[in-house]
Order: structure tokens, then C-alpha cells, then sequence
């Protein structure tokens, strides 16, 4: 097996130029370093990692907390985060925490304690034990999905990356509201993720834009996950007056809420109309086709790296919140036909809604748009 030393002598160089070639302890000029880069493949040689991080302190690893094993939408998440960390020459360790906060406490330790450098993590609706260990410790920490307020001390908090929420959400509720619903459900999730409040806030800013009042009686929790999104629905379509339209919050829940639709006799969306926050790889193949906002899945988890990166680059610098934008994805399940603006049952809807002088004229929506983030408008 191929030594340092022997790598040295091939490239004409010290052991030493070689170990900073390795371990970036000192800049080295670029003929030099490709000469010892060519001399290790030459020779096969491949770097001890224990040796290394004994030297850098660094293992050039990064800890992953995400419920990826029970949310489909944290594997595509996953999947971005795993790409950005191999770009950048960091293995990966995943744990589950399951978004429970006492097994997300534990999981996260058990990473800290395997020397990673830094972590990215999804908190449960109730982080705050997680919080104050990587605060504690000082772990290099980005907070994936989930945000989380800044402290009330005054400390700089932790980096985070996540999707806009607020005004997708709000897109989905209008464009409803366009094509003649006016009672439009939401099946939301777990109560305490910020996920959660901020599409609850994008549902009543949605309502608001489109003058529609909010009627609490319309608001379930699904609480994130398929089984209670189910039995959130059923209990809205047992109302005297059930809603016309429902918008699920995740898709997970977007999974039990069809079924409880099924259950029920309804079909999408000629007796009921259907929009889901999330979109999924067969969100495409159902029929009706389900209209979604998509999230960059992927690219939340790329990002999340290159701001740990960042953050190990300089510990010292302020946090920072990055928000990437959403599509809107237009298909069938809301009613509307596949090329024209809307389906019979929504102009039958909307002529309902004159005959009460409470309509709003329908507007045409592209299969795909991009959404930008403004408060109280959709755009």
C-alpha cells in the first residue's frame, strides 16, 4: 500500500507539501499540488481520514436530522443535501428523529459525539432542547425547513433554509376562490412547526385577498402525516355545510385526505376540488392530475450545505434565514380543464355566486409559475 512518503518521492516534493496538499494547512502552488494530486493516482494511494482529522480537527463530515424515512418530501431533501456534501468532499450521517423531541435530542447528540463538523437538521414542533445543546456545544448548525425565532438574549441564533410558505399557500386559496369555490377547507399540520403557522397565515391572507371571510369551522389539523389527515377530512365533510374546495398542507396529508374523499363517495373535482402544498413525483400520474405548489426540494438541501459551509468558513459572522421560491404547478384537480381556464362545475360555481353578488371573475393560470413572496398579495 502506497505511503505518503512514497507519494512525496514521485511528485519531487516533502512529505510535508503533501500533507498540506491533503489537509489545506498552507497554500501550495498549482503545479506543485497537481503534481502530488497525479502522483496519488499514479500510485493508488488513498488518505487517511482518522489521520487527517487528527491534524485539521475537521473529519469533513456533516450530521443530517431529517424525517426522511417518514416524509417522502425530507428524501428528495436528502437527496440535494447528500449531492452539495459530495461537490464538496463531506461524507454524510443521517438520523431520524421521527419529529419527536426527546428522540431528536438524543439522535443529534449521537452525531455531535461522532466529531461531525457541522449539522443540518429539521426540528420537531417542539425543539427546544435540541436548541439549547447545539447552542451549548457551539455546533455549526443549519436548521433545514423549520424555522425557529431568534433568541430572546440577543445571540445570533443559527442559520436556516427553508421555502416560502406564506404566499404559495395564499396562490392556492385564490386561484380556488378565481374559478367560484367560497367555502374552501384546509387540512393543515402540526401544530407548533413553523410551516404550519405560516400556510395557516398564507390560507387567511388568501381568503382576505379573494373577500372571503375565514371561518374557522373550515381548519383542521392533519397534523403533517397521512392517518390523522384522513380523519381531519372526514370530519370537515361531515359539516352541514362541507367546503367545495380543500387545500392540504403537505403531501403526506394530501395522501389521507384522498382517501377520506374516497371513503366518502367524492370525486375530484367534480363534487369536491382539491390543491395540495407539495408536490410529489406522482402528483402527475393521478387523475384528475393534482394542482401543487412544488418546493425546490432538492435545492433547499444543496443550499443548506453551502450555508454550513459558510458558517465553518466563518464562525463568527451573523446568522442568516434564506427563503427560496416555489411554483405554482396548474393541472386538473381544482377543477379547471387542461389547456382553458375552468371546468364546467366551476362556472357553474361561479354563475351560483353571482346569483349572491359575492362572485370574482375567473382568471387563467399558466401550468407553472414561479411565486415571489409578499405579504397579504399573490402574484
Amino acid at each position: 500500500m502506497a505511503t505518503m512518503a512514497d507519494v512525496a518521492r514521485s511528485a519531487g516534493v516533502s512529505v510535508a507539501t503533501v500533507s498540506h496538499v491533503l489537509n489545506g494547512t498552507r497554500p501550495v502552488l498549482p503545479h506543485t499540488r497537481q503534481a502530488v494530486l497525479d502522483a496519488m493516482d499514479e500510485l493508488g494511494y488513498t488518505p487517511n481520514t482518522l489521520a487527517r482529522s487528527l491534524v485539521t480537527s475537521r473529519t469533513r463530515s456533516i450530521g443530517l436530522a431529517v424525517s426522511a424515512i417518514s416524509n417522502p418530501y425530507f428524501t428528495e431533501i436528502l437527496q440535494g443535501v447528500e449531492a452539495g456534501a459530495l461537490e464538496h468532499g463531506y461524507s454524510l450521517l443521517i438520523a431520524d428523529p421521527h419529529d419527536d423531541p426527546v428522540h431528536e435530542r438524543k439522535v443529534v447528540q449521537l452525531l455531535h459525539e461522532r466529531r461531525v463538523d457541522g449539522m443540518i437538521v429539521a426540528p420537531s414542533a417542539e425543539p427546544h432542547e435540541l436548541l439549547a445543546y447545539l447552542g451549548r456545544h457551539k455546533v455549526p448548525t443549519v436548521l433545514l425547513d423549520r424555522v425557529v425565532d431568534a433568541p430572546a438574549d440577543g445571540s445570533t441564533g443559527f442559520d436556516q433554509v427553508c421555502a416560502d410558505s406564506a404566499a404559495p399557500m395564499a396562490r392556492l386559496v385564490t386561484h380556488l376562490a378565481d374559478v367560484g369555490h367560497r367555502r374552501i377547507g384546509l387540512v393543515a399540520g402540526l401544530p407548533g412547526l413553523s410551516t404550519t403557522s405560516e400556510r395557516l397565515t398564507g390560507y387567511r391572507d388568501g381568503l382576505a385577498v379573494a373577500g372571503l371571510a375565514y371561518d374557522e369551522r373550515l381548519v383542521v389539523h392533519g397534523d403533517s402525516e397521512s392517518a390523522a389527515a384522513e380523519r381531519a377530512t372526514a370530519a370537515l365533510l361531515s359539516l352541514a355545510a362541507p367546503p367545495t374546495a380543500l387545500v392540504t398542507a403537505n403531501n403526506a396529508m394530501t395522501i389521507g385526505a384522498l382517501r377520506a374523499l374516497r371513503d366518502h363517495g367524492l370525486s375530484v373535482p367534480d363534487d369536491i376540488a382539491l390543491c395540495c402544498f407539495d408536490d410529489f413525483a406522482w402528483a402527475d400520474l393521478f387523475s384528475p392530475r393534482l394542482t401543487a405548489i412544488a418546493q425546490p426540494s432538492r435545492d433547499i438541501g444543496a443550499h443548506a450545505v453551502r450555508v454550513l459551509l459558510d458558517r465553518l468558513a466563518s464562525p463568527d459572522g451573523p446568522a442568516r434565514t434564506v427563503r427560496l421560491p416555489c411554483a405554482f404547478v396548474h393541472r386538473t384537480s381544482c377543477g379547471c380543464a387542461e389547456e382553458s381556464g375552468r371546468s364546467r362545475r366551476s362556472a357553474r360555481l361561479e354563475k351560483s355566486a353571482r346569483s349572491e353578488g359575492t362572485a370574482k371573475p375567473s382568471t387563467p393560470d399558466s401550468p407553472e409559475q414561479p411565486l415571489t413572496s409578499v405579504k397579504g398579495t399573490v402574484s
